[in-house]
């Protein structure tokens, strides 16, 4: 279950011996109401210490988990005694690795009293707290999903930030061998503050205004011009690492023009940074669904791109499944970061088991 999202919660039911998917079950995606998306943008970036406002957000962040969880083993035929455990992510407010914290806010305590099921947590905190970037973490899920596939591949998720899993010959999820992964950029989070504070809508849909647009060459080398690109993988950024003041001056359009540019941008920079070069691409996350950004590109990268949906994966629930893995994983004391994943020392197991 992940709730990573500013656009509302997704759940999933995999069953999995800890080393593959045996089977994927259903899934479900419940959008945040207006109001608490509100409350929740005005939590983030508030830091590790929670005020009053961030820890009442964290409970109904919690009671809207345990309700979708209902929802999900009601509508499927499944009771609470079905299932063995639920891998909580919560919703970042604060990440900040150099400091050694991330803050993932919701209550894996009181999600597993509310729904009756033992809940893994904290899947971040440890990480970091090892010296790790605490992101991207899906790219085990990546990388068990693509065993079969030729390699190698990248796996691109344009969440809110976007990030990339380099997947080699090689790879071994036991070991970490082969595996490459990291923050390559803002994904759609900027075009979708764009858009909320300028247009009339909290994103750019399929990329209308973005490709109605003209893209200022001058304003995007400046963004372009940050340490972060340079800097070697693995790497993670906070979601507020980049800001619209780059952009302030444009309309609508020539604005989300500009930025989608920048997530693109970003991305084929991450090339570079890759062992060797790729056969293809696998894009899943939101960004897969701006039909503007996804013709930019795959006329950027110049190399076969393929979507979630392409594979057979269910690109909308493909980080709830990641997290339900991990939480199995950690469950078995299996590791799920690695130091090219996350840059920790070695392979690494944790989470907090509330039960």
């Amino acid at each position: 279950m992940s709730g990573t999202s500013m656009d509302g919660i997704d759940a999933a039911i995999i069953q999995t011996d800890g080393a593959k998917i045996t089977s994927f079950g259903p899934s479900l995606t419940v959008p945040y109401t207006a109001d608490f998306r509100d409350r929740l943008r005005n939590v983030l970036g508030t830091g590790p210490e929670l005020t009053g406002k961030s820890s009442a957000v964290a409970d109904e962040l919690t009671q809207c988990h345990a309700e979708i969880v209902a929802r999900l083993l009601a509508e499927n035929g499944y009771r609470a005694n079905d299932i063995d455990v639920i891998g909580f992510h919560g919703h970042t407010i604060y990440h900040n690795p150099a400091a050694g914290v991330t803050v993932q806010i919701g209550n894996g305590r009181q999600l597993a009293d509310l729904s009756g099921i033992k809940v893994v947590g904290d899947l971040r905190g440890k990480d970091v707290r090892s010296g790790g970037q605490g992101a991207p973490l899906a790219s085990i899920l990546h990388a068990a999903l693509a065993r079969d596939f030729e390699k190698p591949v990248a796996v691109l998720n344009i969440g809110g930030v976007a990030n990339v899993t380099w997947i080699g010959a090689d790879a071994n999820i036991e070991t970490g061998e082969d595996l490459l992964a990291f923050d390559t950029g803002p994904g759609n989070a900027m075009i979708d503050d764009w858009m909320r504070n300028n247009g009339d809508r909290d994103f750019d849909l399929d990329g209308q205004a973005g490709r109605a647009g003209h893209i200022d060459a001058r304003l995007l080398e400046h963004m372009l011009d940050h340490d972060f690109f340079e800097r070697p993988a693995p790497k993670s950024l906070d979601r507020n690492e980049f800001d619209l003041g780059a952009v302030a001056d444009c309309g609508l359009e020539d604005g989300a023009a500009t930025l989608t540019a920048f997530t693109v941008e970003t991305i084929a920079k991450a090339e570079r940074l890759f062992p060797s070069p790729v056969s293809h691409w696998i894009v899943c996350g939101g960004g897969r669904k701006n039909g503007y950004m996804m013709e930019e590109l795959t006329a950027r990268l110049r190399i076969k791109i393929a979507v979630a949906e392409d594979c057979g994966w269910d690109g909308d629930s493909l980080e709830a499944q990641a997290f339900a893995f991990m939480a199995v994983r950690s469950l078995l004391r299996l590791p799920y970061s690695y130091p090219g994943t996350t840059g920790i020392s070695q392979p690494l197991s944790g989470g907090v088991l509330f039960s």
